[in-house]
């Protein structure tokens, strides 16, 4: 054996060697999905340089020391990146949507998730509106004090 005719020190070490490069050959390691090494599908590497360089040229433009076409050449063509890789990601998700079905929906209800942005109407008292009458009432009486501007009000 290899561990005879050795102190229990020296075994221990490589009693404990043995057993770590075994662990790390058998047990499979997952990596963290933490929110730090997500980034978005359609923002590349490259996108990513021209929006830190954009951000510091708005820093430099706000101290006085880039010019403000110098600035807004690079707002343009960030956002004409942003628009071209979103754009890219959409043809790419359709045309493998068969094959990639688990994305595809992935990103479709993603885009269905919208917060809304209009608030819930309140009552005179000030409490919230929730059942439909109350709220098409609310809704009618506004129409009714609303007038548009171009036209005349009568008499």
């Amino acid at each position: 054996m290899i561990l005879r005719n050795r102190g229990a020190e020296q075994s221990w070490y490589i009693f404990k060697d043995t057993f770590h490069r075994a662990q790390e050959l058998s047990v499979p390691r997952c990596k963290k999905s933490g929110k730090e090494g997500k980034r978005l599908a359609w923002l590349s590497r490259d996108l990513l340089v021209k929006l830190k360089d954009k951000r510091d040229l708005h820093r430099q433009w706000k101290q006085g020391q880039v010019s403000w076409e110098e600035y807004r050449d690079a707002a343009w063509l960030c956002r004409d990146g942003v628009r071209r890789a979103k754009a890219q990601l959409e043809l790419n998700l359709a045309r493998d949507a068969k094959n990639n079905k688990k994305g595809f929906y992935r990103y479709v209800s993603q885009k269905r998730k919208v917060e809304e942005s209009v608030p819930r109407p309140m009552s005179k008292n000030g409490n919230l509106v929730s059942t439909d009458e109350e709220k098409a009432q609310q809704l009618f009486c506004l129409s009714l004090h609303w007038q548009p501007r171009s036209s005349p009000v009568p008499s």
